[in-house]
């Protein structure tokens, strides 16, 4: 059932469909592929996060945006498919609203980062602020279920909202819950659909960065 958790953000549970989740989960595998595929981030702390990713369009590192990745290697395209599940998950999930949350309806995501979670993984409470614009990220989660914390737009403490989010499940934020923080606590393991033919949990952000080549 369709929730709002908080100003601007949007949890439409099972979104994705079985069809949908396992193109998804397909094409997850191939974007994970050397050159500029999967990897674990080090933090400039030294500290290296448990997740592995990779990044789509614009790569990702602390904290910033390359057009070249972790490898050295161009990162890779962003993908269409991306493009038109994020603008119509933006409008499903905002529908007539959506001229209160801004940029919901210019949405142009260009960006992504796919981040597998081991079982035992998690993700520290953090802020989505490296991009230059304050359109809405789009988030789908495949395979285990998990504990995702969202937090406020001020500190790391309370007072924040325990989801559990499922695989297909759709969470958009935007607008007042923007730069809120957010985190995972932990993954759920053995909670996928052995369908999926997945280990862990899968996690899909896609983002509107504001970049251009000039940076």
């Amino acid at each position: 059932m369709r929730s709002e958790p908080a100003p601007g953000a949007v949890l439409l549970p099972g979104w994705l469909e079985p069809a949908a989740q396992l193109q998804l989960v397909a094409a997850c595998r191939e974007w994970a592929r050397p050159p500029a595929g999967l990897h674990r981030v080090r933090m400039p702390t030294g500290g290296v996060m448990s997740v592995r990713m990779v990044s789509l369009g614009w790569h990702w590192y602390p904290y910033g945006y390359t057009r070249v990745a972790e490898d050295g290697a161009p990162v890779k395209p962003f993908p269409e498919l991306l493009g038109e599940l994020a603008r119509r998950a933006v409008v499903e999930a905002y529908g007539d609203r959506a001229g209160e949350i801004a940029g919901a309806t210019s949405y142009a995501p260009d960006t992504a980062i796919v981040n597998h979670y081991p079982h035992g993984a998690k993700m520290g409470l953090h802020q989505d602020r490296d991009e230059r614009v304050d359109a809405p990220v789009v988030s789908l989660s495949l395979g285990d279920d998990c504990v995702f914390r969202l937090g406020n737009t001020e500190t790391r403490t309370r007072p924040w909202t325990d989801l559990e989010l499922r695989s297909g499940d759709l969470l958009v934020f935007g607008g007042p819950t923007r730069f809120a923080y957010h985190g995972v606590v932990r993954t759920l393991p053995g909670t996928a659909d052995p369908a999926l033919g997945l280990v862990g949990r899968l996690n899909v952000t896609v983002r509107q960065s504001g970049l251009s080549e000039q940076g």
